[in-house]
């Protein structure tokens, strides 16, 4: 197998937050709740993965996950272009197409830069101001919409063999 790109802050968001909370409310976290949490990060990947799977192919290939860490127009534009797409591999039928969560989709970036969790990202298209900042009131210079898929995006998906379908509204 590949090395696989992961954050190791990758499914402690909830988790911290639930600690957070009962400490804000004077009482102990429920070890069994903590242990749950604790058994998102613990799950073994990639066991009986697809044939053709896009997060394992991002998560692995390295030109792209150096774009990532190094940029987060280009992080958060590849985030943007999973919300609301599928993606068609160019080896894979017709009736084979990927696609993941807008959750999801914050918390493979946050895998690929090896920092952060899926909230880093989630729901940072919607929102951005015109003076440049997006909902949490980071920088968002270059940030687009979910479901937006740019032109560089494409390309260098394209170029790992994998093309944009976008849902029919008629489909289910």
């Amino acid at each position: 197998m590949a090395n696989l790109s992961k954050s190791p802050e990758r499914h402690t968001f909830q988790k911290n937050a639930y600690i957070k909370r009962c400490k804000e409310e004077g009482k102990d976290p429920d070890p069994s709740i903590v242990e749950m949490y604790n058994s998102f990060t613990n799950k073994p990947e990639y066991e009986n993965r697809p044939e053709y799977d896009l997060e394992y192919e991002l998560r692995t290939t390295d030109w792209i996950l150096e774009k990532v860490r190094t940029s987060d127009s280009y992080a958060q534009n590849l985030y943007a272009a999973m919300c609301n797409m599928r993606w068609q591999h160019k080896d894979a039928g017709p009736r084979s197409k990927w696609s993941c969560s807008w959750r999801h989709s914050g918390g493979i970036i946050a895998d690929m830069q090896k920092k952060g969790d899926y909230i880093d990202w989630y729901c940072s298209g919607i929102g951005n101001s015109d003076d440049g900042y997006g909902l949490d009131y980071r920088p968002a210079s270059g940030y687009v919409p979910e479901g937006n898929v740019t032109e560089e995006i494409e390309k260098d998906l394209e170029r790992m063999g994998w093309t944009p379908v976008p849902w029919d509204d008629d489909e289910n």
